[in-house]
């Protein structure tokens, strides 16, 4: 396993999660990386991404002002604090790194794919 995802879970409408990236027997601090999502009978979407610094970040519009992505390089690490859920937020979460230094929302400039988090919100 080259990214772990972690911080899933069952949440209440208006509650809060973050969920973390860890990257293991390699390191992706010259990549841009990406958090995707993928409900139930929908296709896989782009949610956020961040450029291999932290100093550019990229959101759907379903998520602006609600959610933030953030990186620790130090640690290997990419975070999406998730605030304000709604239920159609209901998804398995999916962290990514591109080919690129920066980040796209474009599926096929990722390389490398984590196993996914499950994250329910309840109404």
């Amino acid at each position: 396993v080259q990214l772990q995802a972690s911080g899933g879970g069952l949440v209440q409408a208006g509650g809060s999660l973050r969920l973390s990236c860890a990257a293991s027997k390699r390191t992706f601090r010259n990549n841009g990386m990406g958090w995707f999502r993928q409900a139930p009978g929908k296709e896989r979407q782009f949610v956020a991404g961040i450029n291999w610094n932290g100093g550019n970040t990229y959101y759907a519009d379903s998520v602006k002002g609600r959610f933030t992505i953030s990186r620790n390089n130090a640690k290997d690490t990419v975070y999406l604090q998730m605030n304000s859920l709604k239920p159609e937020d209901t998804a398995v979460y999916y962290c990514a790194a591109s080919r690129l230094a920066y980040s796209t929302n474009y599926s096929y400039n990722y390389n490398y794919w984590g196993q996914g988090t499950e994250v329910t919100v309840s109404s």
